[in-house]
């Protein structure tokens, strides 16, 4: 299946870096989160992409045209200068094929999907996700509880992993208790989507996916959320950025860890 990635936004709650780079190609570890999206999605043996460009998109342009997989991968090299020849060990991302599309700078979410409409080519199945997210939920099990709930749309179900504490009180403002958002019922929107194409029959000009467009589906039923008690991490802030990153650092990361043994994979990048 393809998988659309937003990629246009202008990422402003992440300071001064995303005024130089868009927001996925910020770095954890030595590769953007971009990166670290993808290698999700092929991990499960989806990689074709469709990348909705916007807000400096020629970044992640160049970014992905000068990519050396040498640099990132063990190798043999045998000879030097003009006649070397250079034998990968293992790959990252030669199997990917990447769509770029610029889908414009102040397009919503729904406005983007539908500008990419025509590189689905005839897929009637898809997925699509932000490009400042990272899980590592069974995509197998997503995609049969899709398949099985004849939905339009699925979403992951998630705790939400910013510092907050919610607040439950009796009508005349006696607290009852204080408890972290992270450890409470409150669930949000992952942003790892499961699409039908007849989806994009319902988001018209100026719709954002989750706000416009869901408001038509969900009264149909035709929305359903798929709940992961796993890890996700968002990186909305600087301070999430720096979770990832340590993360990373320490070797557990739970993204890097799906598909590891399939993909020959040994340390990280």
């Amino acid at each position: 299946m393809k998988v659309v990635v937003f990629c246009g936004g202008l990422g402003v709650r992440m300071g001064e870096e995303t005024q130089r780079i868009p927001k996925p190609m910020i770095r954890i570890g030595n590769r953007p989160i971009l990166w670290h999206i993808m290698r999700y999605f092929a991990a499960w043996g989806h990689t074709e992409f469709v990348l909705c460009l916007g807000y400096k998109g020629d970044v992640i342009r160049e970014y992905f045209l000068d990519y050396n997989e040498a640099l990132f991968n063990d190798f043999v090299l045998e000879g030097h200068g003009a006649n070397a020849r250079i034998e990968l060990l293992n790959r990252d991302v030669g199997d990917w094929r990447i769509t770029f599309v610029e889908t414009g700078m102040q397009s919503t979410i729904g406005e983007r999907l539908k500008a990419v409409e025509q590189y689905l080519n005839d897929d009637e199945e898809f997925f699509a996700t932000y490009g400042d997210g990272l899980t590592d939920a069974p995509l197998d099990r997503m995609l049969d509880a899709f398949r099985a709930s004849g939905k339009l749309i699925q979403f992951l179900s998630v705790r939400p992993q910013f510092n907050a504490h919610r607040v439950i009180t009796a009508d005349d403002g006696t607290v009852l208790s204080v408890e972290d958002m992270s450890q409470s019922e409150v669930r949000i929107n992952g942003g790892f989507f499961t699409c039908r194409r007849d989806l994009l029959d319902w988001i018209e000009p100026g719709d954002e996916l989750v706000e416009e467009t869901f408001a038509k589906l969900i009264p149909r039923g035709d929305v359903i959320a798929f709940p992961y008690e796993g890890f996700f991490g968002p990186m909305d802030t600087i301070k999430d950025r720096q979770r990832l990153e340590a993360l990373h650092e320490s070797g557990r990361a739970p993204w890097r860890q799906v598909g590891l043994s399939e993909t020959n994979e040994s340390r990280p990048a």
